[in-house]
C-alpha cells in the first residue's frame, strides 16, 4: 500500500497492520489481475505498486513473468518474501514508498497497481506519472481500486473521497495510453479480513502506444 501526508508514520501503520500470523489481504491475487491473465506472457517484466505482502507480486512470478515489487512496509516486504518462498518462485523485493521508487524509463511490460489509494491528489498524480513513463510501448498497466460509493460500504478502502477513483478521472491522469477496459462495478470482494463485503470497484487495462 501507498501513502501521503494524509497518512504520517506510514510504514509504521503498515507493519501494524501486516504484523499478524496470516495474511490481511489474503494470499491469493485480486480477482481482477488474474482476469487478465491472457495480457501476460512469460519471461516479460511486471512491477507490482505498493504490493504490500505480495498476493500480487508473487502471483505474477507464478505466471512465469519477471517481476519486481515494493511496499512501504518492512513487514508486509518480509511476509511477502516468505510467500515466494512457500510458492517457490522469485519475486525482487523492495522496501520504499512510490516516491523512492526507482522508476526506470520504459522498464516493463506490465505495471499492477491493485488498490494503492492511500496516495492523495498530488502523490497520485506523481505516482500515475511514474507508471506511464516505466511502461515500455506496448506495455500494460492494470489498475484496481475502490470509487466514491464505496464509503457507503465500508468495506475496505481508505475513507477518504480524494483518494477514490473515477472512470472520468482515469480517462484524464491515463490519456496517453490507449484505454482498452474501463469499468465502475460493483463485486463481493473476500479477501483476507481487509477486503470483505459489497464493494464498489473500478477496473483499468490501459496500453502504451508503440509509437
Amino acid at each position: 500500500m501507498t501513502h501521503d501526508n494524509s497518512f504520517n508514520d506510514a510504514a509504521q501503520i503498515w507493519d501494524k497492520r501486516f504484523r499478524r500470523a496470516d495474511f490481511l489481504f489474503g494470499t491469493e491475487p485480486s480477482a481482477y489481475l488474474a482476469a487478465h491473465r491472457c495480457l501476460l506472457e512469460a519471461g516479460k517484466t511486471a512491477l507490482a505498486v505498493a504490493d504490500g505482502e505480495g498476493r500480487n507480486s508473487i502471483w505474477l512470478a507464478k505466471q512465469g513473468l519477471q517481476v519486481d515489487a515494493f511496499d512501504v512496509s518492512p513487514v508486509g516486504v518480509a511476509k511477502a518474501a516468505e510467500l515466494a518462498r512457500h510458492h517457490d518462485v522469485t519475486v525482487n523485493l523492495r522496501v520504499c514508498d512510490c516516491d523512492a521508487w526507482d522508476w526506470q524509463h520504459e522498464a516493463y511490460d506490465v505495471v499492477a497497481a491493485i488498490f494503492v489509494q492511500f496516495a492523495g491528489p498530488e502523490m497520485r498524480r506523481r505516482m500515475f506519472a511514474n507508471m506511464i513513463g516505466t511502461l515500455k510501448p506496448g506495455g500494460y498497466l492494470i489498475i484496481q481500486g475502490y470509487t466514491p460509493k464505496q464509503l457507503e460500504y465500508k468495506t475496505g478502502g481508505p475513507g477518504l473521497l480524494d483518494h477514490l477513483y473515477t472512470a472520468d478521472m482515469m480517462r484524464v491522469a491515463f490519456s496517453s495510453l490507449q484505454i482498452a477496459e474501463l469499468c465502475e462495478y460493483e463485486e463481493e470482494l473476500n479477501e483476507g479480513i481487509q477486503h470483505v463485503g459489497r464493494s464498489a470497484l473500478l477496473g483499468m487495462v490501459a496500453r502504451k502506444p508503440l509509437m
